[in-house]
């Protein structure tokens, strides 16, 4: 098999983190065999990556010929040249997110990169019991954050003008998810991004959240993680209403989660993806719902899914497989959330979601909270 090359493109570089475990912002890696590898980064970077870095040589790039100039893509590709050429090397396999730049280069300083279209892709989606105690994690670190926001949702007051208030000023998103990413940051955890939205505009499945809360009406919180150390994500939804949810609201919660509970029964080693997917919107659709999954789509006046029913969790927060209408074997190890949601113009939205890992025996759920549109419930 041709040596394998990649270029770092950043601290979240999920292929970079699986392959020698380092997150930087840039180096060099080569594998040329089994238990060949080699880690080329900057003097300011060689003893961390030294310290953290999983490569059998780890060495300065100045060391291997390294050779500033304006264009740094361009001094890479001429590294990466030096070192093949160390051992008559001058082909190569490369991810298929190689910047363009980089697989150009290549090609120009006489190394001809093959794009691997399945690059980690088998050996990311089994994962360890190493990695799947990060993810568990990780889902404990998004529980926690997500019980802050509803406890201040719990805490907030109800005024004439129907917003939550709480300490004298409006309860925000932009407050929430600041509470949010404080709680994580304490336990070593953050996120770059997250949802906790308001009505009606949680109508959108991904509105982040802006402006003040209104009470009495559906407030969707999905809170995704990464480990600061670890890399793993975990993913998380909970829908919560401070005061009094309406009979529409309620019905869509209750069929989210029995929607929830009738894909978890499915998954296990062997099942399809797209069958638990399609039992997902079976269920929206015997309880009056619909999905935008053809032959499942309902009546369009009434509150439907617009989105799959999940994906896998890991290094990336969404990367292999999927649970929606695409034939998809799943097998053991594979770690997927499960997120049934309902969402109406005008109304708002709701949506529930677990995750956990698929095992032989059937669904290994990491999450804890619990599945309820009442705060007090979490407190």
């Amino acid at each position: 098999m041709k040596p394998l090359l990649l270029l770092s493109r950043g601290h979240d570089d999920a292929e970079f983190l699986y392959a020698c475990h380092l997150s930087i912002e840039q180096a060099l890696y080569l594998r040329f065999a089994p238990g060949d590898d080699e880690l080329m980064v900057s003097g300011m970077e060689l003893d961390r990556a030294r310290r953290e870095g999983r490569a059998r040589r780890i060495r300065d790039r100045e060391e291997a010929g390294w050779s500033e100039r304006q264009d740094t893509m361009a001094t890479w590709v001429d590294l990466a040249r030096r070192v093949l050429a160390e051992r008559a090397l001058s082909e190569v396999r490369v991810s298929p997110l190689l910047p363009a730049a980089a697989y150009v280069g290549l090609r120009a300083a006489g190394v001809e990169p093959e794009i691997d279209h399945r690059l980690f892709l088998d050996e990311r989606r089994r994962k360890s019991a190493e990695e799947a105690d990060c993810i568990r994690a990780a889902q404990g670190a998004a529980e926690a954050a997500c019980v802050e926001v509803i406890a201040q949702l719990a805490a907030a007051e109800a005024q004439r003008d129907g917003l939550l208030w709480l300490d004298g000023s409006p309860l925000t998103s932009e407050r929430l998810m600041a509470r949010a990413q404080a709680a994580l940051n304490e336990i070593g955890y953050t996120a770059s991004e997250m949802i906790v939205a308001g009505s009606p505009e949680c109508a959108l499945p991904h509105f982040r959240g802006a402006g003040p809360i209104r009470a009495n009406a559906p407030v969707i919180i999905d809170i995704f993680p990464m480990g600061m150390s670890t890399h793993y994500h975990g993913d998380l939804t909970r829908t919560v209403v401070a005061g009094q949810p309406s009979d529409l609201v309620q019905r869509m919660h209750d069929t989210c989660v029995e929607a929830l509970d009738a894909a978890v029964e499915l998954l296990r080693e062997g099942a399809n993806g797209r069958d638990v997917h399609h039992a997902v919107c079976r269920r929206l659709l015997d309880r009056g719902f619909g999905s935008a999954t053809k032959g499942f789509e309902g009546d369009p006046s009434a509150p439907r899914m617009t989105h799959s029913t999940g994906h896998g969790v890991g290094l990336d927060v969404h990367e292999a497989p999927q649970l929606r209408d695409l034939d998809y074997p799943l097998l053991a190890g594979d770690v997927v959330t499960v997120e049934p949601g309902l969402y109406q113009t005008g109304l708002g939205g709701v949506r529930v979601e677990d995750t956990g890992m698929v095992a032989a025996d059937g669904f290994q759920n990491f999450t804890t909270l619990p599945r309820s549109l009442d705060p007090a419930d979490y407190l």
